[in-house]
């Protein structure tokens, strides 16, 4: 993380919130109760290990309970603290009411390095961390509901669900304690790659409004657009897969842990992926020219960069020198607020992390819901569509008199599997919360960025189920 901003993660996440709350009309006190953190659990807890216990300290915080569950991941780190957790809590809240999901925010952590624990030994550090929080209430499919984040992944998140069954037996909807598990254990198609897809979503919202580009200083679609990736984990690599395969945008520069590569021809995506696999770094990576001090790369000019990574990577210290004309924060926290400030002033357009990495939480909804309703999507209605779709193809060969060919019988002849459905109600959601973002954007003038006006729009929906509430 870096440390050249004054104000730490949790501190930038609130002052974004204070400045979108000055921006509404809402009653005293009201901005307060949404803003705090309603509660917090630090557990410590040994695990025998090589022949010795071991001590570990885990967090989960649950920062909005306006409606029930909760929803946030569990990330593995080292440097995980309370008041990280904290911070990505709040931004949990505030990314569920701008995507329209139904939860509170919560987040969790463990303070460990993964990379140091074989198979065996995570499983059973993992059963145990949520033994802890099962204890203290802080899991469960009606109240609290964790997904996987840095360090953890569908392996975990399958322990974690098999845990809660054991203390849990009688509970019909126990898989559904978490998100993120493999498919064939309660999880759903799409879900690996929602943070990554919704990011390509989010941005090609943003393409299709002609006076937002040229606001940014550009024009036309994705479409040749030069980006700078910062991270290819699995959000980074999707998202750029994604641009890249799909919208024909061009990978210019990828930024890894050991450095960085540029090749301004484009970069190939999967082939980078496999190098970065095989050798742990992109170092020596053919066909690039390699920079050992990779975050300076953060400021070669493109027309979007794509922090997909670690917060705080965009800091007042280098804010000045970024060459960018749309910053799209796929990571949490990657811009600081002071960041923010400057780069407004300059002109730069930042689409917001609450808003675009909030696929891995909508498709997690839709796992939620497969889990409570214990069908797949697709099960009740893909023949039954095949079959409508027939039908339409029937009247249209009927009337060319003659038949029809290609990818348009194709499309007609297949159902929606759950993969499908899945993407499309993604799109569906991004494309929305990006339309109500902008609209609150042009109806208020107190609001100037698409970062506050998001903020606003989820302070809005959360103060009126409040004030419905009568609390």
């Amino acid at each position: 993380m870096s440390t050249s901003s004054k104000t730490s993660f949790l501190e930038n996440v609130n002052l974004s919130f204070d400045r979108a709350a000055k921006a509404l009309d809402l009653p005293d006190g009201l901005c307060q109760q949404i803003r705090t953190c309603n509660a917090i659990c630090e557990v410590k807890f040994g695990v025998k290990l090589r022949g010795r216990y071991e001590v570990f300290t885990g967090w989960r915080a649950t920062h909005s309970e306006h409606v029930l569950p909760v929803k946030g991941g569990i990330r593995y780190a080292t440097f995980a603290d309370q008041q990280e957790v904290e911070a990505l809590a709040a931004l949990m809240t505030y990314k569920c009411a701008i995507v329209n999901v139904p939860y509170g925010g919560s987040k969790g952590a463990l303070k460990i390095d993964p990379r140091k624990y074989n198979e065996e030994e995570l499983e059973r550090i993992t059963r145990r961390f949520t033994q802890e929080l099962d204890k203290r209430g802080f899991i469960g499919p009606g109240l609290n509901v964790p997904a996987p984040d840095m360090g953890t992944g569908q392996q975990m998140m399958s322990w974690i669900a098999d845990e809660y069954q054991k203390l849990h037996p009688n509970d019909i909807n126990a898989r559904g304690c978490v998100t993120g598990k493999p498919v064939n254990f309660g999880g759903i198609q799409g879900r690996t790659e929602a943070t990554g897809r919704g990011v390509q979503f989010g941005l090609q919202e943003f393409f299709r409004h002609p006076e937002d580009v040229r606001k940014a200083g550009l024009e036309g679609s994705l479409e040749g657009k030069s980006i700078v990736m910062q991270g290819l984990g699995n959000v980074g690599y999707h998202a750029a897969k994604f641009l890249q395969e799909e919208d024909g945008a061009k990978i210019t520069a990828i930024l890894e842990r050991d450095g960085a590569i540029v090749n301004d021809n484009g970069l190939d995506v999967e082939t980078v992926a496999a190098h970065l696999l095989e050798t742990g770094g992109v170092k020596d990576f053919p066909g690039a020219e390699y920079f050992e001090d990779g975050a300076t790369l953060l400021e070669k000019e493109c027309d979007i960069l794509i922090p997909a990574a670690m917060e705080g990577v965009i800091h007042q210290d280098n804010a000045e020198r970024i060459r960018t004309r749309i910053i799209a924060e796929a990571a949490n926290g990657p811009v600081t607020f002071e960041a923010d400030n400057i780069l407004r002033e300059r002109g730069v357009a930042i689409i917001p992390d609450a808003y675009l990495n909030a696929g891995g939480v909508t498709v997690s909804y839709f796992e939620w819901l497969k889990n409570l309703s214990h069908v797949r999507f697709g099960r009740l209605d893909r023949r039954y569509e095949e079959a409508q779709g027939k039908a339409i193809l029937d009247v249209l060969e009927e009337a060319l008199g003659k038949p029809v060919s290609g990818p348009a019988r194709d499309s007609l002849m297949v159902g929606p599997s759950e993969l499908t459905l899945v993407r499309s109600g993604l799109d569906d959601t991004m494309r929305e919360a990006y339309r109500e973002i902008r609209e609150l954007l042009l109806s208020n003038d107190k609001i100037k960025d698409l970062r506050t006006a998001a903020f606003g729009l989820a302070i809005q929906k959360i103060a009126d189920i409040y004030k419905s509430m009568h609390l």
